[in-house]
C-alpha cells in the first residue's frame, strides 16, 4: 500500500466484514449481558417480580433462569449466523446478500419479539434494557444488508 492510500478507509467486502464484526460483538455483549444482570444489578429479577408480586423467590429465579437459557440459545445462534454470513461475504458467495438479508430479517424478528411481546401481567416478558440490547445487533445487521445490497 503506497503511503498515499495508507489512510483510506477499507472498501467493498473488507468495510462490510469491519461492520458485520461490530454485529458480532453487540451479539455477544447481548448474550453476556443477561448474566453479568443476574449477578449484578438484577434488572430481569426485578422486572418479572413486579410484574408478578406473588411470586417466590424460587419462582422469580426460575423464570430467570429460563430466559437465561432462552437468550443464550438466541445469542449462539445470532453468533453463528453472523460467522456463517461473513463467511459468505468473505469468499465472494453469490447468495450472500440474501443469506444476510434473511439472517437479518430473523434476527430483527426475534429482538423485536423480547422488546414488544407482552405477558400474562401485561408488562413486556423481557426486561427493556436486555430488550433493547438485542436489538442492538440487528442495528449493524441493517448497515451490513444496507452495504451489500449497494454494491457494484
Amino acid at each position: 500500500m503506497s503511503p498515499r492510500n495508507a489512510h483510506r478507509p477499507p472498501s467493498g467486502p473488507a468495510r462490510h466484514l469491519a461492520v458485520m464484526y461490530v454485529g458480532l460483538a453487540l451479539t455477544v455483549v447481548a448474550t453476556i449481558a443477561p448474566y453479568v444482570d443476574r449477578a449484578t444489578a438484577h434488572v430481569l429479577a426485578d422486572h418479572i417480580r413486579t410484574g408478578y408480586p406473588t411470586y417466590s423467590p424460587e419462582r422469580v429465579d426460575s423464570a430467570v433462569t429460563t430466559y437465561l437459557i432462552i437468550l443464550t440459545v438466541v445469542g449462539v445462534l445470532g453468533v453463528g449466523s453472523w460467522a456463517w454470513t461473513m463467511w459468505a461475504v468473505r469468499s465472494g458467495r453469490r447468495w450472500a446478500r440474501w443469506a444476510a438479508t434473511a439472517a437479518f430479517a430473523l434476527g430483527t424478528s426475534v429482538a423485536l419479539t423480547g422488546l414488544l411481546v407482552k405477558d400474562t401481567s401485561g408488562d413486556t416478558g423481557l426486561a427493556p434494557l436486555l430488550g433493547w440490547l438485542t436489538v442492538a445487533p440487528c442495528l449493524a445487521g441493517l448497515v451490513a444488508v444496507a452495504m451489500l445490497w449497494r454494491r457494484s
